[in-house]
Order: structure tokens, then C-alpha cells, then sequence
């Protein structure tokens, strides 16, 4: 039983015990019945009134609790739908009041997120207004009489995290577009006058639009004076460059030019200014020495022909390098040529040097083999043969390689300009197999005249006899009288040194060589320079050095002997192009070379 069911049972027996107390009470006193009876109505009516008062109220308050819980499941419905959430489920076997809390609780808690979500939704709502004004974009777009779902303000988030990143993006460009173009006017001495260049410069950076349209025109504004900028400084660049060149032709002290050194910096109006002033001074001091000046342009001239390797063709067909008649015509021309040589100059610059650096090799080349045909080199006790011999070797290997490298590199250009590269008036490659060409026949005059002469010495030697080209080991003895000649055996030489040409070659019997017959008195000897076979050490040296002088007129580049003249109509075909066939072509000299020389000595033997 029910708690309530005991209570309303207690509560019956209370009123049964109230009214039989009350019907003592009356007995005791005396009331009549019909008094007892209207007292007992008395007490009956004031019990149903409380009775009905109470279940009045409980039905009234059972009434609002229903009324209550319609109308929170009307809202609860609504705020689901605007709220885009699910419905809520009410739970089974549940009382009114429980069900009255339930409703209402889930009511105000809806009530509470849609609340949240306008609010957020006002929020950025007036961040994107303030963002949208500063970059000049069009507001989001949305219904703010709704309530924004989860996504949407998920949405209207990140628009509104990516407008502050434009913003702080386009911010910063501004920053550094502005200080650049206030860089830039006051370089030009330039002062804003249109209302977007005061807008730019002003203080108040926040009050500037962000928008592309404007960040553009900040970008071509900055353009426009960063050309005004390199204009200035070209022209600028143009007139110190100028003055400079004025400066040595006229050969201006340095004095006269520190005043104008504050200048040689900047490209502001007042600098181009007082450059310009200083190049009409200079131009009016180089009509009053104008022939100085044009002879100062020639030696330039002929700089830049020595490092364009122009031949002596291309130089004179420059006129008025030879003209003596010193006008402002004349000057003109040479400051055209010079220009014109420049420009070349650059655009053939690393060919150019190319050619240079194989030029300096070649004669640094030329130089090792006119030492290693030098005898006096082997009187060397410093340790510089050894480091010649290292670096002869390494040239060897570095010649071929740098002229494979030039003509890979030429045919390049060849193809690209569609002209020949020309070097001292032909193409390079010719002129390369030229000077190998030049060099191997100066090479085999030299070997010929060596030959020639010990040919000739070998000659002089079998007629008039040898003698020992060392000094005596005992000053103090008399020389051996003529007529009287040494016996020796028949595997024995007569007085004969190291240095002699006669030599066994083959292993066979020496025999001495022929002397000098006396005269038939036999009192005394004819003695004379050419016919005693002595040879002293001056003449001994003298020799050597007319073999040295004869080296040292080996062909460099370019260059040629009167003993040897140059063949400029010669076959390319015959010529070594390399240094490999170079290489072999000397081997083969100097095996032909030795067997002459073995022939001669057997032909003396025999």
C-alpha cells in the first residue's frame, strides 16, 4: 500500500475520532440533538470546503502542468527545427510533472544555444562588416532572422579567419610597397601630388583600403618611380662614366677632380645637376685640346684591336686612325669606333679571353721548348730544371684539351651568330694549326742547321785531326812537337775527348783521326787557327751562343724568321692540328735525326 493510501486512511480515522470527541463533548455539555445536528453540518460543510478547495487547486495546478507541457513541446519543436537538431524524444511511463521538468529543461536549454549562436553570429557578423570595408570586399551574405546552423557559423568562421590573414598579408605589403615609394620620392626629390600619393604617404595607415585594386596601384606607382629611379641613376651612371673617360683623355690632375669625388655617388637632381655642369666643362675643354684627345682614343683604339686580335687588314681599314687633320669630325668617328669596339668587345668577351689564356700558353710553350733545346740548361743547380720539366708536362696535356674546349665553344657561336669567328684576320682553328705548322718547320730548320753543322765539324775534324777540348792537367808541360806522333794500339783512340763526333758506333776497331802533315823541312810547323784543330773556350762558347741566338728565334704566335718565311697559302691538310700528331711528327725527327748521325760515324770508320 501506497504511503498516501495510509495517509488518507489515517487521515478518515482522525475525522471518525474528531466527530465522536466532538459528539462527547457535546453529550457532556448537554446540546440537543438538532444543535448537534447542525454543528455536525457545520463541521461537514467546512470539511467538503477545504475538501473542494484543495481539489481545486490540485486540478488547477494538474491543468498548468499540462498547459505547460504543450506549450514547451510546441517551442521545444520549433527551437529543434531552427536549431536544425533532432526532435526530442520524450521518455515512456513518466508522470506529468516529471514530464512538465523534462520538457521544460530541455526548452531552456535551446533557448540558451539559440541565444549563444545569434550572438556569435552578430559577432562576426560586425568583424566581417569591419574587415570587408578595409578590403573593399562585399559583406557575407546571410539571414540574420535565422538561426545559423553549426556549419554555417563554422563557415562564417573561417571567411572571417581568412579576411584577417588577407588583411594582415596586404597590410604588410603596404608597409613595405609605402616605405619603399617614400625611398623612392626622396631619392627624386619628388613630392606626392594626387590624392593617392597623399593617402600613401600619410601617417594613419589604417585608414588606407587594402583592396587588390589599390595594392596594384601602389605596385605600379612604385614601378613608375622605381624606372624614374633607374633613369636617373643610368643617366647619372652615364655622365660620371663620361667625365671619367674626359677626365684621363685630358688627363686631368687629380687636384681638378676631388672637388667633383662628393658627386661620383647618388643620382639626386641636385647630383645630376652638378654632373652635367661638369661634363660640359669637361666637353669644352676637350674641343680646345682636341688632338690630344683623339690621340688618347687611339692608344685605347689599339687596346681594344689587341684584344679583339684584329689583324693589320682590319686596322687599317679603319681611316681616320691615320689622319692628321685633328677636327670635331674626326673626333666623332673615333668615338664611334671606340664605342662599336666596346660593344664587340663585350659581346665576344669570353671567346676573346679564351683565345688569350690559349695565346699565354702557347708562349709560355714556345719559351719551355726553347729551354729544353738550350745546353747550358743541364748548368742549372737550383732545382728549376725539374720544376720546368713539371710544367712543360702539364702544358702538354693542357693545350690540347684548351683548344678542343675553344672549338667546341666557337662552333657554338659560329652556328648561333651564323658568322665566322675570325682571329688575327682568319678563323681561329687555322690559325691554331698555323702556328703548330710554323713551329714544327722551325723545329726541323733548327735540326737541319744542327745537322749541317756537325756535318761540317765532322768534316773539318777528319782533315786537319781533333784535339782534347779540356785542359792539360799539367800546365807547366810543354805541348808534344809536331811530327811526333803517339803510338797507340789498334782498339785505341788518339786524343780523343768526350765531346769528339768520332765515336764507335758499332763495336768495331777505332782508329784515330788524320793529322796535320809537317811541311817537308820539319824545322817548323805551320800553325794557324783554322788548321791546328785546337779550339779554344771562347769559341767553344761563342758557338754555343750562336746556337742559343738561333733557339731564341723560334716562331711565336703570329711571327716568322727570315731564315724561314711564312706560307700563309699552305694546305691545311699537311698541318699536325693537334698536339698528339705534333708529338709524333718530333719523334719521328729525331729517330731520322740519330740514324743520320749513326751513318756518318760508320762512314767515317770506314
Amino acid at each position: 500500500m501506497r504511503k498516501s493510501e495510509v495517509l488518507a486512511e489515517e487521515s478518515i480515522v482522525c475525522l471518525q475520532k474528531a466527530l465522536i470527541h466532538l459528539r462527547e463533548i457535546w453529550e457532556l455539555i448537554g446540546i440537543p440533538e438538532e444543535q448537534r445536528l447542525q454543528r455536525t453540518e457545520v463541521v461537514k460543510k467546512h470539511i467538503k470546503d477545504l475538501l473542494d478547495r484543495m481539489i481545486a487547486e490540485e486540478e488547477s495546478l494538474r491543468e498548468r502542468l499540462l498547459k505547460s507541457i504543450s506549450i514547451c513541446q510546441k517551442e521545444l519543436s520549433t527551437l529543434c527545427s531552427e536549431l536544425q537538431v533532432k526532435p526530442f524524444q520524450e521518455e515512456k511511463e513518466t508522470t506529468v510533472l516529471q514530464l512538465e521538468k523534462d520538457l521544460r529543461t530541455q526548452v531552456e536549454l535551446m533557448r540558451k544555444q539559440k541565444k549563444e549562436r545569434k550572438q556569435e553570429l552578430k559577432l562576426l557578423q560586425e568583424e566581417d562588416q569591419e574587415l570587408c570595408e578595409i578590403l573593399c570586399m562585399p559583406p557575407y551574405a546571410v539571414d540574420i532572422t535565422s538561426v545559423p546552423t553549426l556549419e554555417e557559423l563554422n563557415l562564417f568562421r573561417q571567411r572571417v579567419a581568412t579576411l584577417k590573414e588577407t588583411k594582415e598579408s596586404r597590410h604588410e605589403q603596404f608597409v613595405s610597397i609605402k616605405r619603399q615609394i617614400i625611398l623612392c620620392m626622396e631619392e627624386l626629390e619628388h613630392t606626392p601630388d594626387t590624392s593617392f600619393e597623399k593617402d600613401v604617404v600619410c601617417e594613419d595607415e589604417s585608414a588606407f583600403c587594402l583592396s587588390l585594386e589599390n595594392i596594384a596601384t601602389l605596385q605600379k606607382l612604385l614601378q613608375q618611380l622605381e624606372v624614374k629611379k633607374s633613369k636617373n641613376e643610368a643617366e647619372c651612371e652615364g655622365l660620371r662614366t663620361q667625365i671619367q673617360e674626359l677626365w684621363d683623355r685630358l688627363q686631368i690632375p687629380e687636384e681638378e677632380r676631388e672637388p667633383v669625388a662628393a658627386i661620383m655617388t647618388g643620382s639626386k637632381a641636385k647630383v645630376r645637376n652638378a654632373l652635367q655642369l661638369e661634363l660640359d666643362r669637361l666637353e669644352e675643354l676637350k674641343m680646345q685640346n682636341i688632338k690630344q684627345v683623339i690621340e688618347t682614343i687611339r692608344v685605347e683604339l689599339a687596346r681594344f684591336w689587341d684584344q679583339c686580335f684584329y689583324s693589320q687588314e682590319q686596322r687599317q681599314a679603319f681611316a681616320p686612325y691615320y689622319s692628321e687633320d685633328y677636327t670635331e669630325n674626326l673626333l666623332h668617328l673615333h668615338d664611334t669606333e671606340i664605342i662599336r669596339l666596346r660593344n664587340y668587345y663585350e659581346v665576344h668577351k669570353e671567346l676573346f679571353e679564351g683565345v688569350q689564356k690559349w695565346e699565354e700558353n702557347w708562349k709560355l710553350f714556345l719559351e719551355f721548348e726553347r729551354k729544353a733545346s738550350d745546353p747550358s740548361r743541364f748548368t742549372n743547380r737550383g732545382g728549376n730544371l725539374l720544376k720546368e720539366e713539371k710544367e712543360r708536362a702539364k702544358l702538354q696535356k693542357t693545350l690540347p684539351k684548351l683548344e678542343e674546349e675553344l672549338k667546341a665553344r666557337i662552333e657554338k657561336w659560329e652556328q648561333e651568330q651564323s658568322t665566322a669567328f675570325v682571329v688575327n684576320g682568319q678563323k681561329f682553328m687555322e690559325y691554331v694549326t698555323e702556328q703548330w705548322e710554323l713551329h714544327r718547320l722551325e723545329k726541323e730548320r733548327v735540326r737541319q742547321e744542327r745537322q749541317l753543322k756537325n756535318k761540317k765539324q765532322t768534316e773539318t775534324e777528319m782533315l786537319y785531326g781533333t784535339t782534347p777540348r779540356t785542359p792539360s792537367k799539367r800546365p807547366g808541360v810543354t805541348p808534344n812537337k809536331p811530327g811526333k806522333v803517339r803510338k797507340m794500339n789498334t782498339t785505341t783512340m788518339s786524343s780523343v775527348t768526350p765531346n769528339s763526333s768520332i765515336r764507335p758506333v758499332f763495336g768495331g776497331t777505332m782508329y784515330r783521326s788524320p793529322v796535320s802533315r809537317l811541311p817537308p823541312s820539319g824545322s817548323k810547323s805551320i800553325v794557324t787557327s783554322m788548321c791546328s784543330g785546337k779550339k779554344t773556350p771562347r769559341a767553344a762558347r761563342l758557338r754555343a751562343n750562336k746556337e742559343n741566338m738561333e733557339l731564341n728565334g723560334s716562331i711565336l704566335s703570329g711571327g716568322y724568321t727570315g731564315s724561314t718565311p711564312l706560307q700563309h697559302n699552305c694546305s691545311i691538310k699537311s698541318v699536325a692540328s693537334t698536339y698528339s700528331e705534333f708529338s709524333r711528327e718530333l719523334s719521328k725527327a729525331s729517330r731520322s735525326d740519330a740514324a743520320s748521325r749513326i751513318l756518318n760515324s760508320t762512314n767515317i770508320q770506314s
